[in-house]
């Protein structure tokens, strides 16, 4: 079931791949985007990690913080030094899909392969320019799954829920940094 906003974010308290505990309740006096990837080599993905990775300074400076989700395990992940320079954002490994579940993530098929046909040679050329690693899916990662991600608030309230309705549809920066200045967006929640 898709979670609304709100509400308050499923806590958890769990290792990411660096080998620290990650305890949402410790997030509770910030602000955060909560972000869920589909597999370590997905260039959809990995190229909105580039991007996030790179407004690190301008959240940090606003006070918002962020973690990240993958569906691969944990090896997978760190075989790769970008994934590896990812740290200090907290990156989580959840092969078994239970955070993706409770955060209401849903797989599809034709999201998947719409946005394969449409976009993926440019995405992959793009991914290829700006070195993001690119692989095929390994040891039951899905091709089905669909990113989604969470603008959460102060003591731990949905802000935004941004459902992709495409593999490279998702919260635009600005309205991230608008969030994280004012608790204001400009796009309605998807879906």
């Amino acid at each position: 079931m898709r979670i609304e906003k709100n509400v308050i974010a499923p806590v958890f308290k769990i290792k990411d791949v660096f080998g620290r505990i990650i305890d949402l309740e410790e997030y509770k006096d910030k602000k955060l985007l909560i972000a869920f990837f589909r597999h370590a080599g997905c260039p959809f993905c990995n190229l909105r990690v580039h991007d996030l990775k790179k407004s690190f300074d301008t959240f940090k400076s606003l006070g918002l913080e962020m973690i990240f989700f993958f569906e691969s395990k944990e090896r997978i992940i760190l075989r790769s030094t970008f994934h590896q320079g990812v740290s200090p954002i907290p990156l989580i490994s959840d092969p078994e899909k239970k955070w993706y579940g409770t955060y209401g993530l849903e797989p599809s098929g034709y999201i998947s392969a719409k946005s394969h046909i449409t976009s993926f040679v440019q995405t992959a050329f793009r991914a290829k320019m700006k070195g993001v690693p690119m692989h095929l899916m390994a040891d039951g990662e899905s091709i089905n799954t669909i990113p989604a991600e969470f603008l959460v608030d102060r003591n731990l309230v949905i802000k935004k829920v941004h459902y992709s309705q495409g593999l490279n549809d998702r919260l635009p920066i600005d309205d991230i940094i608008r969030f994280a200045k004012n608790n204001e967006t400009t796009t309605e929640s998807a879906g």
